[in-house]
């Protein structure tokens, strides 16, 4: 019995040697792969990296104006994937294009690792970026410039489609009924706040104005704003394409005391606001954190994998159509600075 029992132990006994090691060998990789996941997942949530790749350095060059909310959103977002993928990030922005390109400059100066553009004005940053794809340096578009992303040489373009969000904010105005809609541009010659206007007036479907104001100077939009629904009585809704300039826009309608809807681009925390209070019908939201936040995490993957979201087509943020039901669930992420 004795014997009977033992000889199965011998047959097997090399494949449960085998075995044996394997187990080791896997629970001693299970354990340790366990314990660097645990590693990066404390190192994340204290704000460091949560990878061993080099530590690369990227820089985010914007056309953002001064002290325009949306693009403390961006880099944000960008900060934080920043944060969790080891880079050095740096960020620079003027709304001047002439400034922007000698920006753009300074970090192939800097011998980047990786450069994020926005493309308000698209020709004008042809020759710099020819420069940083000469250097050997990726390059990912972002917000504005779609069209010429590709062109330019860049691996991609993260936003959303200017034209397609300007046709669902149409869509959505036809579908509120509204009738006779003043679309404020406030930065001339952006090719997307063009797109935004004449996307919208598409599928608006009623009368539909265009109005240039400047978008650096408040007290002069509002005032540009409030005249022209002063002087035209048949304007029902005001359309803005910034969070700021909504702010501005709902100033101006109370300045003209006319009961005119407004409806906007971009949220802010006045426009979530005015979202729950009912003084703004709708958002058209292009999730700038989220742009800034893709921008470092696909060129970081780039760098250490070759990896390109979308297989280089652009990789959309937007839009969504936001409206009072979702000012409550928007509200505590618009304060922490991430919606």
């Amino acid at each position: 019995m004795s014997t009977t029992r033992f000889r199965p132990f011998r047959r097997f006994r090399p494949a449960c040697a085998v075995l044996a090691v394997l187990a080791a060998v896997a629970g001693c990789s299970s354990t340790g792969g366990l314990r660097a996941e645990h590693a990066r997942s404390q190192a994340a949530a204290a704000g460091g990296s949560a990878v061993t790749t080099p530590r690369w350095k990227i820089a985010m060059v914007t056309h953002a104006g001064a002290g325009d909310a949306f693009w403390d959103t961006v880099r944000k977002g960008a900060e934080q994937a920043a944060a969790k993928d080891n880079i050095t990030f740096l960020y620079s922005n003027d709304a001047q294009t002439q400034n922007q390109v000698q920006l753009v400059q300074a970090a192939i100066d800097q011998k980047v690792d990786g450069l994020l553009v926005t493309l308000a004005k698209g020709d004008a940053l042809g020759d710099v970026l020819g420069k940083a794809k000469a250097a050997g340096i990726p390059v990912i578009t972002v917000n504005s410039g779609q069209e010429y992303s590709a062109r330019f040489g860049a691996l991609t373009h993260i936003g959303q489609d200017e034209s397609t969000a300007g046709q669902a904010a149409g869509t959505e105005l036809a579908g509120r009924g509204r009738k006779n809609v003043l679309c404020v541009i406030h930065e001339q010659g952006n090719v997307g706040q063009e797109q935004r206007c004449s996307g919208a007036q598409s599928k608006a479907g009623g009368a539909f104005q265009v109005l240039y104001v400047d978008g650096v100077n408040m007290p002069d939009a509002r005032a540009a704003v409030s005249a022209k629904l002063q002087a035209d009585p048949a304007i029902d809704t005001v359309l803005t394409l910034s969070g700021p300039m909504a702010a501005t826009g709902l100033q101006a309608i109370q300045d003209a005391r006319r009961p005119v809807e407004l409806d906007t681009f971009d949220l802010g925390t006045q426009v979530v606001a005015g979202l729950k209070s009912g003084s703004v019908g709708f958002a058209v939201d292009q999730q700038p954190y989220l742009q800034g936040y893709e921008g470092v995490d696909l060129l970081w993957l780039y760098r250490s994998n070759l990896d390109m979201l979308g297989g280089g087509k652009p990789v959309l943020t937007g839009p969504q159509i936001l409206t009072r039901d979702d000012a409550d669930a928007l509200a505590e992420y618009v304060a922490r600075g991430t919606r």
